[in-house]
């Protein structure tokens, strides 16, 4: 039993989690566009492969499932998800199982609009949300929202391109200078289909953030919900969290996961007060925040190599522990002791790299999605 994980990049525990539960059965296997990724220590093979954006990326990705024998496929990043679920029965024809939704789930999920729509036609709480300028703008000159908003890339990842917005000049200089900054990220190809139309504008609401782990079987149907309470956030992941067991949040998970049919796990930020429960996003993939959960017992890779090997499943998989507080650390390790590195001999060796522009600081409260 080979698994596969793609732009494993920093993700040493996902390959150790997984590992863990093949023990002597199989091995895990990391692809990357770096050569130098730090989660292919953790793995048993790894390949270092084209960017996301390269387009061969996919078939490379094919090829080496076809010559490994892989049999699960596990993608962290929203980027490739689309291509993955298109291409999703030529991965299952070389006897590889992608671990990803139908390409409407994935589309209706990246599109915070249509996800608020659905939530909306759900009956399931969400923040009133504008997909325009002008009707936002409306909205607050007739009394139906108020400052402060939330300025979100309908079509984003990782925090990239959120604002948040205090009055009517900060609206429209957060909208102005987003659509100049949006151009500059690796978003930026997200919003070219609609590209008049690539931010929302959300009512920010208050309250404590939660995050929910919502799985359901390699078949679309739901299995169970797991929670934790986030305390610290850093570039639009989660830092910091307590795993909680609280009913209501377990429902709510249970009516997404039946009504969506994703595959495997969504991850789903919501903020909850004493009243009310308000979903903020929908990301249809295992999340930066699993890693909470499996510290508490939960285990996800054990239940996705069940499904996949049609054996049963052992309850306490599915039950992690509450208060359990956890906390993502930096570590340091050796990738390769024999990359040579030269000294620059002219003056342009010295010109500095380029940098990507910082990540915007996530305030406490909502969910940057």
């Amino acid at each position: 039993m080979k698994i596969m994980l793609t732009c494993a990049g920093r993700r040493n525990y996902l390959a150790r989690f997984v590992k863990e539960v093949l023990g002597t059965r199989g091995q895990v296997i990391a692809c990357d566009a770096s050569d130098s990724a730090p989660a292919f220590v953790e793995s048993d093979l790894w390949f270092t492969v084209p960017p996301l954006d390269h387009p061969h990326y996919l078939d490379e990705l094919l090829s080496i499932c076809r010559e490994q024998r892989v049999r699960l496929l596990l993608s962290v990043n929203d980027l490739e998800l689309e291509g993955l679920a298109r291409r999703a029965p030529e991965f299952r024809a070389v006897g590889t199982i992608p671990v990803v939704s139908s390409p409407q789930v994935i589309a209706l999920c990246q599109d915070k609009w249509a996800a608020f729509q659905f939530l909306r036609a759900c009956d399931i709480p969400t923040p009133d949300t504008y997909s325009s300028l002008s009707d936002v703008r409306q909205a607050l000159a007739n009394g139906a929202i108020s400052f402060p908003l939330m300025l979100k890339p309908r079509w984003g990842t990782s925090s990239i391109g959120v604002e948040y917005i205090d009055n009517e000049r900060e609206l429209v200089l957060a909208y102005e200078w987003g659509k100049v900054h949006l151009q500059r990220t690796i978003i930026a190809r997200l919003s070219q289909a609609d590209p008049d139309s690539c931010f929302v504008f959300q009512k920010y609401v208050p309250g404590k953030e939660y995050g929910l782990d919502i799985v359901n079987d390699l078949n679309g149907t739901h299995v169970c919900t797991w929670a934790r309470r986030k305390l610290v956030m850093r570039a639009g992941n989660t830092d910091r969290a307590c795993t909680v067991v609280e009913p209501r949040l377990a429902r709510l998970g249970e009516v997404i996961g039946r009504r969506l049919s994703h595959v495997g796990c969504l991850d789903c930020d919501l903020i909850v007060t004493d009243n009310a429960c308000q979903v903020l996003d929908l990301n249809p993939r295992l999340g930066g925040g699993y890693p909470f959960s499996h510290l508490a017992g939960a285990n996800l890779p054990a239940m996705l190599l069940a499904w996949a090997s049609e054996a049963e499943l052992d309850p306490s998989w599915l039950e992690p522990r509450a208060g359990v507080l956890s906390s993502k650390y930096d570590g340091v390790v050796v990738v390769n002791r024999q990359v040579p590195i030269g000294i620059p001999t002219t003056a342009e060796d010295h010109s500095p790299p380029s940098l990507p522009a910082p990540s915007p600081p996530l305030l406490q409260g909502q969910s940057a999605g």
